[in-house]
């Protein structure tokens, strides 16, 4: 008889094909079918067959004998319950590996959301600085060209009489101020935006005087508004200023209008061979763009982009 670690290797019941509450009779039928189809003396060429038949041999005789059965079936049974065991031992720690990363996964969500929330305060807070420090400058520029203003008007007062040349200058309508409305055809799907851009408008209204401002709308396309540094600089440019040969400008004043009155050789001579360095303008240009240009700059670029928005959107409620 084979050892006993070699028979509890085996699985008897499988070795005979039949269950493990097969009877006596059942056992011994299904052995003498296994042990006529493997017997040696009918399979010589097959080392294998004398191999399984001693095997059949060895199942035989513990499973009809009740106390080696008994014996084998705890065993048997043992085995069982520990391989079980062991599954349920796998499936537990597959749940704690799974429980583990997906506790990983929600601490390393909740750590990057933090961290969002940080740098979001932090630009928050950095913004509300600016705002406040913008607002310090804004007012302490705002201050020093109110002073500016008055020293300018001082200077003027004395300086008329020694100026009757400025006398033949129409005066113009004090509500108008030098901003300009220009606009363009240009399709919606046109990235070039009919070929203008903010530094081609200043390219083509320089000539005319100083800038302070150039909006190109971002809503609407071929919309833009523009700011000279006196009225004198922006009368010029809605008078003379066509635009690009393919798409020709359309020059209007954006808030009120300067009186109409008749051409007088500056007028002439300006709307001709006009250049920044024409000495008839030079005296106007020098007092009304120290008064504008700093104060319009750190405040007025703000309240075009909103004239803007607010003009294109009446025009867009006014189509529907």
């Amino acid at each position: 008889m084979a050892s006993t670690k070699e028979i509890l290797q085996m699985d008897l019941y499988g070795l005979l094909g039949i269950e493990g509450t097969a009877t006596a009779k059942e056992i011994k039928k299904a052995y003498r079918q296994k042990a006529l189809s493997c017997h040696p003396d009918k399979n010589p060429d097959n080392p294998k067959a004398a191999e399984l038949f001693h095997q059949l041999s060895q199942a035989l005789e513990v499973l009809t004998d009740a106390a080696a059965r008994a014996a084998y079936d705890k065993v048997r049974a043992a085995k069982k319950q520990a391989e079980e065991r062991n599954r349920k031992l796998d499936d537990k720690r597959k749940k704690i590996k799974l429980d583990l990363e997906a506790r990983e996964r929600q601490a390393e969500a909740e750590a990057q959301k933090t961290e969002e929330f940080k740098i979001t305060r932090t630009l928050e807070e950095e913004i509300a600085r600016l705002r406040e420090e913008g607002s310090r400058q804004l007012q302490e520029e705002q201050r020093l060209i109110r002073e500016q203003i008055q020293k300018e008007r001082e200077w003027r007062l004395n300086a008329q009489s020694t100026h009757a040349d400025f006398s033949s200058v129409p005066q113009v309508n004090r509500t108008v101020t030098p901003k300009l409305k220009l606009k363009w055809k240009c399709k919606k799907d046109d990235d070039t935006n009919g070929g203008y851009s903010q530094e081609v408008l200043q390219g083509l209204l320089q000539k005319y005087g100083e800038i302070l401002n150039v909006i190109v709308s971002s809503k609407k396309k071929g919309s833009a508004v523009v700011e000279f540094a006196t009225i004198r600089a922006a009368e010029l440019a809605c008078k003379n200023e066509s635009g690009l040969t393919g798409t020709p400008l359309k020059i209007a004043w954006l808030e009120g209008q300067p009186e109409t009155t008749a051409p007088t050789a500056l007028n002439n001579s300006a709307a001709g061979t006009y250049t920044p360095s024409q000495t008839s303008l030079s005296s106007e240009r020098d007092y009304e763009s120290l008064v504008l240009m700093r104060m319009r700059q750190a405040a007025e670029r703000q309240k075009l982009i909103e004239q803007m928005q607010r003009e294109d959107e009446e025009e867009e409620a006014a189509k529907t």
